[in-house]
């Protein structure tokens, strides 16, 4: 199977594939983490180059919940441009739902895609194939059935300061400098990954 895995770097998902034999390329802006095939440059060329799957991990910057407070008009005066950025974050989004590929799988935390699109067709938890992390995942899937769990273990969680609860994963992350946090937090779980080929892999 030729599989494309848009939008990464860390070369995990890639690699899941690889692993199980398929023909597995990865493509980003920035250079692979580890060597393999990848494609450093923009996507959308590379949509129709007869790929059989790809999984697509489209940046969140501008279409998760997390960062919507920053559209309030309060703010919009700091941070201009916001608008057209989620705008241009959104047709992204769609012209990867549109490749000519026969089966798509595009990740994304909770955000925008579900009013500005659709719904997604399966939400996922990192605790639902062995990290003990909480972390909604959603997925919008084309020819593709939902994952199914691996390896259920409970969520490590732990209470802030400010009375909040979350897993120590997002309070180590959040201890990092940005750019870091923000490298560290895209990256796929590996025992996603491995569901992704194990199952999504062998169908025929």
């Amino acid at each position: 199977m030729r599989v494309l895995v848009a939008c990464e770097f860390s070369s995990v998902v890639r690699d899941a594939f690889r692993a199980r034999g398929h023909d597995a390329v990865s493509c980003d802006l920035l250079p692979t983490e580890r060597p393999g095939p990848h494609i450093q440059g923009d996507v959308l060329p590379h949509l129709g180059d007869g790929w059989d799957l790809m999984i697509a991990h489209p940046p969140c910057t501008y279409l998760t919940c997390a960062g919507n407070k920053w559209f309030k008009p309060e703010f919009r005066s700091r941070f201009p441009g916001r608008e057209r950025k989620r705008g241009e974050a959104m047709d992204f989004v769609r012209l990867l739902l549109a490749a000519p590929i026969p089966r798509v799988a595009l990740e994304n935390p909770v955000g925008a895609i579900s009013g500005s699109i659709r719904k997604p067709d399966q939400i996922i938890q990192p605790w639902q194939f062995g990290h003990p992390v909480r972390k909604s995942t959603c997925l919008w899937l084309k020819g593709l059935p939902s994952l199914i769990p691996t390896e259920v273990v409970k969520p490590i969680i732990v209470t802030t300061r400010g009375g909040n609860t979350q897993s120590v994963w997002h309070v180590k992350t959040g201890q990092m400098p940005p750019e870091q946090r923000k490298r560290e937090r895209s990256r796929t779980f590996p025992g996603i990954a491995a569901a992704m080929a194990e199952q999504w892999g062998n169908l025929e």
